[in-house]
C-alpha cells in the first residue's frame, strides 16, 4: 500500500480520550490530529516521539490529519488501524499465506453469530472465516497482541472456535505494523484469558497465522511471514496442542 500524498513530519505531544492526539509541527503549529486506534499504544504514545500524520481528502472532517505511525527507536509503527484489513487483504491477493489454498473470492465484515468477522474467503471450494488483528508492541524481538485488555477480541476467538467446531475453517491473521519483530505471542501478562483462549482455539484447529509488514512514510507493505510462538502460551492453555 502506497500512500497517495506524502505524510507530513510531526511530534507527538499527547494522546487522549482515545481517538485524539495533539502534535507540534515542524513550524511550531500545535494541532490536534485523528488517531485511528482503539488500543492502548502501548510503547508507542509516549509524547515525543516522532510522527507521521496524513491529510483526508474530505476538507469537511472535523480533524482532517490523521496519525499514521509512529517512530520508536529507529523503527517505525503503524497506529492506523483502519488499514489492517487493507494491508492484509494485498498479502492474501499476493499469495503471502499458502496455507490457506486458492483464494477465488474475499468478502469484507460478515456477521457470525453476535460478532462482525473481518473477512470470509472462498478458498479451494470451501469458506474459509477470518480475523485481522493488528499488533504495534514489540518486546524484545516479539511481537505481542494484545497491548490492553479485550474482550471484544476473546470473543472473536470464541467465534471463530464455534465455526471451526461446526466444521468449518477457521482463520486469525496477526498484521504487525512494524519491522523490528521476530516472532509472534500472545502478551499473557496483559490479558491472561485472550492468551489462554488463543491456545485453546489453536488446539481446537483454527489457524493462526502472522505476517510483518516492510513500513515507511512513503508505503506499508506485509511482506514476510512471523512464527507464532507456541512454547510462549500459557500452560492451561495447551493441553489441546
Amino acid at each position: 500500500m502506497i500512500f497517495p500524498e506524502p505524510l507530513q513530519p510531526a511530534i507527538l505531544l499527547r494522546r487522549y480520550k482515545r481517538f485524539l492526539a495533539d502534535v507540534r509541527l515542524e513550524d511550531g503549529r500545535e494541532i490536534t490530529v485523528h488517531c485511528p486506534n482503539s488500543g492502548s499504544m502501548l510503547g508507542c504514545g509516549d509524547p515525543g516521539l516522532e510522527v507521521m500524520i496524513s491529510r483526508a481528502a474530505n476538507p469537511n472532517r472535523k480533524y482532517p490529519q490523521t496519525l499514521e505511525m509512529v517512530k520508536v527507536g529507529t523503527t517505525w509503527v503503524g497506529v492506523n488501524t483502519g488499514l489492517t484489513n487493507r494491508l492484509v487483504r494485498e498479502a492474501l491477493e499476493g499469495g503471502l499465506f499458502p496455507e490457506l489454498g486458492k483464494i477465488t473470492a474475499i468478502r469484507p465484515e460478515v456477521k457470525v453469530g453476535n460478532s462482525r468477522l473481518d473477512f470470509r474467503l472462498e478458498a479451494d471450494g470451501q469458506p474459509t472465516w477470518l480475523e485481522v488483528k493488528n499488533c504495534s508492541l514489540v518486546v524484545g524481538r516479539t511481537a505481542l497482541f494484545p497491548d490492553a485488555v479485550t474482550e471484544r477480541g476473546t470473543r472473536h476467538l470464541r467465534e471463530l472456535l464455534a465455526l471451526r467446531r461446526a466444521g468449518q475453517r477457521a482463520v486469525i491473521i496477526f498484521c504487525v505494523q512494524r519491522e523490528d519483530a521476530e516472532g509472534f505471542a500472545p502478551a499473557a501478562a496483559i490479558d491472561p484469558l485472550y492468551a489462554a483462549t488463543l491456545a485453546e482455539v489453536i488446539g481446537q484447529g483454527v489457524l493462526v497465522l502472522a505476517g510483518r509488514t516492510a513500513i515507511s512514510p512513503t508505503a506499508i507493505t506485509i511482506d514476510h511471514r512471523l512464527p507464532v510462538a507456541l512454547e510462549k502460551l500459557p500452560r492451561q492453555g495447551r493441553k489441546n496442542g
